[in-house]
C-alpha cells in the first residue's frame, strides 16, 4: 500500500469503529467522503439503510455520498445518490416543515445542489438554471434559500452587475475594484481569511481596491447562547475588532437579505467587482493570498 494512502485507510477504520459504537451514520459518511473513502462510506450507509430503513439521517448520509461521487467526477453515480436522497427526504418529510428536522435540509439541499451541478457538468447550463430556479420557487421560504441561490449564482452571476446591498450604497464605489467579503461571527475560515484579504487590499490600495464585509445575524452569540439582535450586533462588533483588525475601516452592513441575494450559504464567500460594478469572480469558500491577488491583478490589467 502506498504510504500516502495509509493514513486515509487508518482514518477510515477509526471512523467505522466509531460508527459501530453508535456514532452518527451521516457524520461518518461525511468524514469518509472527506478522506476520499467513498466505497467505504457507501458500504456503511447502505448497511445502516438496510437496518434502519428510510429516515432523515439516512437521507442526509446518502446526500454525502452524492457529494463524494461528484467530487470524484462520477457524475452518473452522484446523480443516482442525489435522486435517492431527495426521494427519501421528501418521503419522510410528509407534511412537516422542512426545517423541523436538522437532517432534512442537509439531505434535500445537497440533492438539489448535486443534480444542478451534474446538469452543468454535462453542458446543460440552461437546464441546470431552470431546475435550480424551480427549486428556489419551491423551497425559497426555508433554510435552503441561500444554498440554492449560491448554485444559481455560480452559474450566472459572473459577468452581470452586482446586486445592490442592503445597508450600504454599493453604487458609491463605482470606479473602484471591490472585494465583497461575506463572513460570519462563528466562522473560523473567515477569521483565517481576514489577514489574506487585508494583505491583498494593502497591495492594491493605490489602485483603489476596496473591501466591504457584509455579515448577518444568526440569533446567537458567544458559546451558541441565544442573543437579541442588539446583543448579537454588539458581539459582532467585538469579533470584528478582535479578529478583523487588519481590515480596519471595512464597511460591515448587517443584513440577512444580502446573504440571500448573494447566496452566501458558505462562509466566507468572496465576490470581486470591477470598476464598473460587474461581478468578475464569485467564489464560495476561502482563497489563498496568491489566488485572490492574481484575480485582482488580472482585473486591474
Amino acid at each position: 500500500m502506498p504510504p500516502a494512502r495509509r493514513p486515509l485507510v487508518i482514518g477510515a477504520i477509526l471512523f467505522l469503529a466509531a460508527a459501530r459504537a453508535g456514532a452518527s451514520v451521516a457524520n461518518d459518511a461525511q468524514l469518509l467522503v472527506a478522506a476520499h473513502q467513498l466505497p467505504l462510506a457507501a458500504q456503511e450507509v447502505k448497511a445502516a439503510q438496510a437496518k434502519l430503513g428510510p429516515n432523515p439521517e439516512i437521507a442526509a448520509a446518502l446526500s454525502w455520498l452524492a457529494r463524494g461521487a461528484l467530487d470524484e467526477k462520477q457524475l452518473a453515480q452522484a446523480d443516482a445518490y442525489a435522486t435517492e436522497a431527495r426521494n427519501m427526504a421528501l418521503h419522510v418529510l410528509g407534511i412537516r416543515n422542512l426545517d423541523s428536522d436538522p437532517w432534512l435540509p442537509t439531505a434535500l439541499g445537497a440533492a438539489i445542489e448535486v443534480h444542478g451541478q451534474v446538469l452543468a457538468a454535462h453542458g446543460q447550463r440552461a437546464a441546470a438554471l431552470a431546475y435550480l430556479r424551480q427549486e428556489l420557487n419551491s423551497w425559497g421560504h426555508t433554510s435552503l434559500n441561500e444554498r440554492i441561490r449560491k448554485n444559481i449564482n455560480l452559474l450566472s452571476l459572473e459577468g452581470r452587475p452586482a446586486p445592490p446591498l442592503e445597508g450600504f450604497n454599493l453604487a458609491s464605489l463605482k470606479g473602484r475594484p471591490v472585494i465583497l467579503f461575506f463572513w460570519a461571527h462563528w466562522c473560523p475560515d473567515c477569521k483565517a481569511d481576514a489577514p489574506i484579504i487585508a494583505a491583498v487590499r494593502q497591495r492594491y490600495a493605490s489602485q483603489g481596491l476596496t473591501v466591504v464585509g457584509p455579515t448577518r445575524l444568526y440569533g446567537y452569540a458567544a458559546g451558541g447562547d441565544p442573543a437579541t439582535p442588539a446583543a448579537e450586533k454588539q458581539y459582532i462588533e467585538q469579533i470584528r475588532q478582535h479578529y478583523y483588525s487588519a481590515l480596519t475601516g471595512m464597511p460591515t452592513p448587517v443584513s440577512a437579505a444580502n446573504f440571500e441575494v448573494y447566496g452566501a450559504s458558505t462562509t466566507p464567500t468572496l465576490v470581486l467587482l470591477d470598476r464598473a460594478g460587474i461581478v468578475r469572480l464569485y467564489h464560495p469558500g476561502a482563497m489563498s493570498e496568491q489566488e485572490l491577488a492574481s484575480r485582482v491583478q488580472a482585473l486591474l490589467r
